[in-house]
């Protein structure tokens, strides 16, 4: 039997809600692969929808979530070393791990086992990029990922000029250690001593316009239930409004409209158009994993919930 399940998809594919039915019926505990859902107070702009574990009378208990303040920089390296805890933890008490988000790049490095290093902040080379657009600075990086053979850095994630930065910055201390005839981790080889984990690897997949719809109409319900306060709140408290926009997505355009950059309509129409090229990244993401050898059994999303959990325990056994 598999020790894991991993129940992956686009946003709005209704991933959060099948994960926690599944542990309620299972028993089982779920670890959070969402590169921003770690963020305390960052709640409706994250989706991260709390609620939903919370099934019948009982509470889902979930992993890497809220554990970081707004204003830091959480990274992969972090992820990893969180996530070998929550698993070992639930592992230890003879509970199933379920691990569920739609970060591709944090799925693949724990399934897998990437070994990572930490790459130190360059000062130099930031000053060197201050001012240059997001298209000049892919285009660097770009370049950095050719030499360096590299495809482990999640491009779908790199939709701010800082984040860009921050992905230059490991290129280029890969491309260092190489010369300097350094062992590199970072590019994320998988350690001979360690065999990564055997998951059940479920996807919900969802088509296309249904996907488009729902990620419209959840947009329209976020802003309803308070995402423009919810920024405005975490400004006030003293995060600058450059290192919300470093997150992207909701917090890049919906920041833009509290400090007076955008309009309320061209924010909402920017922001809907870049989560649905998300979503699509994100699947481009996926695919990409089966190509890698992974094996991922993909479920119908409109299904009823209890047809899917049928289904995956049908594979789990």
């Amino acid at each position: 039997m598999k020790e894991m399940i991993t129940i992956l998809g686009p946003t709005a594919s209704g991933k959060t809600s099948l994960a926690a039915a599944l542990a309620a019926e299972t028993g089982g505990e779920i670890i959070s692969a969402d590169s921003r859902q770690v963020y305390r107070r960052m709640d409706i702009g994250t989706g991260k929808d709390l609620a939903d574990y919370v099934v019948g009378d009982r509470h889902i208990p979930y992993y890497i979530i809220d554990i970081a303040e707004p204003g830091t920089k959480y990274n992969l390296f972090q992820y990893q070393q969180d996530f070998a805890r929550a698993y070992k933890d639930i592992k230890d008490r003879g509970a199933l791990p379920i691990l569920c988000g739609g970060t591709g790049l944090y799925i693949e490095a724990v399934l897998k086992d990437y070994r990572l290093a930490p790459v130190a902040e360059n000062k130099e080379l930031r000053a060197r990029l201050e001012g240059k657009s997001l298209e000049e600075l892919t285009e660097i990086l770009t370049e950095l990922k050719r030499k360096n053979g590299t495809n482990m850095h999640n491009r779908s994630d790199v939709d701010t000029a800082q984040r860009a930065i921050r992905a230059i910055e490991i290129e280029e201390g890969i491309l260092r250690s190489e010369e300097r005839g350094d062992k590199s981790e970072e590019r994320g080889e998988k350690s001979e001593e360690s065999r990564g984990i055997d998951s059940l690897i479920i996807g919900v997949g969802i088509d296309r316009e249904a996907r488009r719809q729902k990620i419209s109409a959840r947009l329209r319900q976020r802003l309803d239930e308070g995402m423009v306060e919810e920024i405005r709140s975490i400004i006030d408290s003293g995060v600058p409004a450059e290192d919300l926009i470093y997150y992207g997505l909701e917090y890049k355009f919906v920041t833009e409209y509290v400090i007076g950059k955008l309009s309320y309509d061209e924010m909402f129409r920017r922001l809907e158009i870049a989560i649905h090229q998300f979503a699509k990244r994100q699947m481009t993401w996926f695919r990409g994993m089966e190509r890698r050898g992974f094996t991922i059994h993909w479920v119908d999303a409109m299904l009823p919930t209890e047809e899917k959990i049928r289904k995956i325990k049908e594979l789990w056994q």
